[in-house]
């Protein structure tokens, strides 16, 4: 090669060489060193000032908004892509940072559909933590393999002065707890074959602040023990340690080398990973073209962030190119807006900024503008079957209601609320017609802080919010017997039945094994699974849809005139589903049995505005009759405090309407595992500060939906419908 070949020519042809291509993230819980490694590996890549790395006030490049600036954390997922040479060969990383803190982790759910292996940072301080747990989950999900980065070894050195045979007792420790939860969250197959090993150099440990690191293998390599890691810290010199670390441990170069060894190139992982992400035909021509990562194959590319350039408004689509080449100005077909469009430009990043190319084939984590489209559409050339929907590992409990304070801004308002869900698909953006009221649904309180400062500072719009609301759901408690319902001109009758949805197969909705979808044609595969699950051939075959966890059977036999109307059928479900008969809160959990139907032969008089409220008369009659009640959003989080507010900290816990699970005492701190309702966590974090004394931190766990208590129940359900305006009959 030349000399003179620019940065942005040496990734244009190294995006054309799949096998040396690392798709790869970092994910850890928050505060443990992702932003920070990131930079490091830029400024060995040239891309940014090697001075700056890790530097809070001149570094962390991938923070790109203020905000993260000022609260020293990650919001959103930001792509890099660096050339990395090993082994006389050239390879290139394209990287995605992601956020650590658990409000801002549909992010790292997103980034994981792009990528086929992730680096995961642990504090070898702090060690496993709540949100290592829960990044590792979304990994694993979408079949994406990790290695392990033990990060802040400096701290074990300098403040807790450890001997170099307790550091590698406490490694040993760290790995072990790390494999068994692998162990405990991959599928069988992947959980033995994916261990991390220190032997083989599946993990490396170091100071991404200090731009150092180690692996095994390094250091047989480089002839360096553990005493000469300490021997580095008592170096008074600050440049001639510099020059050590540069000559002996470079924090790049054995990360990289870790992960050009250990994790997949795209031809690799797309073998094994497409079945998960994909639901189609494996033996189809589009099927093979995914498995072999095609470059000439069939266009396939899934949508997994959104950037709005706040300056000209123009709209960017990052994702993943699975099959197929992208080209500037080709046609392309969105299938979720069903309609065809015209690539305006093919990105590229080097280093954090995109710069365009005429075309980048598969396998490469790239960005197109000129669609007008939402996170997760597959686009391709022409209708295909698209990739699994992202689904989110949390779901949004929080909502506040949003008001500009000038009635002239009213349509901004809506325009920026609808960039605002574009960009972070994790808020959910409730626009209500009838009462003029704006809803937005985040994970936390600190999603919706960050977001409604954002639509101040960065959207230029001045707006108000009311105060928090928790998101509840709906469901049934037993089933109940067959009933009729009829349209209101009397000439179509539907019988149906309501009741709970088994809890193996709720289980397989919620961590993607049973896809969300109406089947139009034989599923094999979902029948399959639906046996495994102890569901009956014949039963499994009656599943007409699965939507937001509920399920719908057409049970009915040899009606012929049923084809006609399914769709509206389905379609009336759906909306009782979106807004159920107690407070208009969405269902979960539900099955709907539709055992027969007696229809009229014009179609004139079956169409939706006759089936729709059929329909909704008779499921909200069935759930009556099936005792339809609330479900509250419960998290559970893990409380660490010192010794001497144990007792504060249960206190606290009770007064929450909380449940204990587990205390724990060890070195002078306490560890409390309690069940709370969310309802009761508004301002959690300021209250357990002060009841703590700012000593006690809260991490959460894990958040699911549980029967509210009865005697709440009324009060809850009045409080909801007056909110909404609901009248009696609404």
């Amino acid at each position: 090669m030349t000399d003179k070949e620019t940065g942005l020519h040496k990734i244009e042809r190294l995006i054309t060489e799949q096998k040396n291509i690392r798709n790869i993230a970092t994910s850890a819980h928050i505060h443990h060193g992702k932003t920070a490694f990131t930079d490091v590996l830029l400024a060995a890549a040239g891309m940014m000032a090697a001075k700056n790395a890790g530097d809070l006030e001149e570094g962390m490049t991938t923070w790109q908004h203020a905000d993260e600036q000022e609260r020293l954390m990650t919001v959103d997922a930001a792509n890099v892509s660096m050339p990395h040479e090993f082994h006389g060969q050239e390879y290139l990383i394209n990287l995605i940072d992601t956020p650590g803190h658990i409000d801002f982790s549909g992010n790292v759910t997103r980034a994981m559909r792009a990528i086929d292996g992730t680096v995961v940072l642990v504090c070898a301080v702090e060690g496993i933590m709540p949100q290592t747990e829960t990044v590792l989950k979304q990994a694993l999900r979408e079949r994406v393999k990790p290695v392990l980065f033990i990060n802040k070894v400096d701290r074990l050195i300098k403040e807790l002065k450890v001997t170099p045979e307790q550091m590698q007792e406490r490694f040993m420790k760290l790995i072990a707890q790390f494999n068994i939860l692998l162990q405990q969250i991959a599928e069988p197959e992947y959980a033995r074959k994916w261990q991390v090993n220190v032997a083989d150099g599946s993990v490396a440990f170091g100071a991404a602040r200090e731009n150092w690191a180690l692996s095994v293998p390094f250091m047989k390599k480089k002839n360096i023990s553990f005493k000469d890691i300490y021997n580095l810290y008592a170096i008074e010199d600050e440049k001639q340690r510099k020059d050590w670390i540069w000559k002996n441990a470079p924090l790049h170069e054995v990360i990289l080398d870790m992960v050009v060894k250990h994790l997949p190139n795209p031809l690799e992982a797309q073998k094994y990973r497409i079945s998960k992400i994909w639901s189609g035909d494996i033996e189809s021509a589009l099927g093979q073209d995914l498995i072999s990562c095609n470059k000439q194959g069939k266009l396939a590319f899934v949508i997994t962030r959104i950037i709005i350039d706040p300056r000209v408004g123009k709209e960017v689509y990052a994702g993943r190119l699975f099959s197929g080449t992208m080209e500037n100005g080709m046609e392309v077909y969105s299938t979720l807006t069903k309609q065809k469009t015209r690539i305006q430009q093919v990105l590229v990043y080097e280093g954090i900024k995109p710069k365009q190319v005429d075309k980048a084939p598969a396998g490469n984590v790239i960005a197109i503008v000129g669609l007008n489209t939402e996170v997760g559409d597959t686009i391709s050339t022409e209708e295909i079957q698209p990739f699994e929907a992202i689904k989110h590992i949390f779901q949004p409990v929080i909502t506040k209601s949003i008001e500009v304070t000038r009635s002239a801004d009213l349509p901004k308002l809506i325009e920026v609320l609808r960039k605002v869900s574009k960009e972070d698909p994790s808020i959910k953006i409730e626009i209500n017609e009838e009462t003029g009221e704006n809803l937005m649904s985040g994970m936390g309180e600190l999603h919706l802080e960050i977001i409604e400062n954002r639509i101040k500072t960065e959207k230029g719009l001045e707006v108000k919010t009311g105060p928090p609301i928790v998101v509840y759901r709906e469901t049934v408690n037993k089933a109940c017997s067959k009933l009729e319902t009829r349209t209101p001109n009397g000439h179509n009758i539907f019988f149906l039945s309501i009741e709970p949805l088994e809890d193996g197969v709720f289980e397989s909705i919620q961590s993607n094994q049973l896809p969300e979808t109406r089947f139009k044609k034989k599923a094999e595969d979902v029948w399959k699974k639906l046996e495994a699950l102890g569901i009956d051939n014949d039963e499994a075959r009656q599943y007409k849809e699965i939507y937001k966890g509920n399920v719908f059977q057409d049970r009915t036999r040899g009606l012929v005139l049923l084809s006609e109307v399914i769709e509206s059928i389905l379609d009336g479900w759906k909306l009782v589903v979106d807004g159920g008969p107690l407070a208009r809160e969405q269902l979960t959990k539900t099955k709907v049995i539709l055992y027969d139907a007696k229809l009229h032969v014009d179609h004139m008089h079956r169409g939706p505005a006759q089936i729709y409220p059929a329909l909704r008369n008779g499921l909200h009659e069935a759930m009556k009759a099936a005792q339809a009640g609330l479900l509250e959003p419960v998290q559970t989080h893990m409380i660490e405090a010192p010794l001497d507010f144990m007792g504060t900290v249960t206190n606290l816990v009770a007064s929450k309407r909380g449940v204990l699970q587990d205390v724990q005492q060890e070195a002078g701190q306490v560890t409390v595992r309690a069940e709370i309702p969310v309802a009761e966590m508004i301002g959690w974090s300021n209250d357990l500060r002060s009841a703590t004394e700012g000593r006690g931190i809260s991490n959460l766990v894990d958040q699911r939906f549980k029967p509210l208590p009865r005697e709440l129940q009324a009060q809850v359900i009045y409080k909801i419908r007056q909110r909404k305006g609901l009248s009696e009959n609404q």
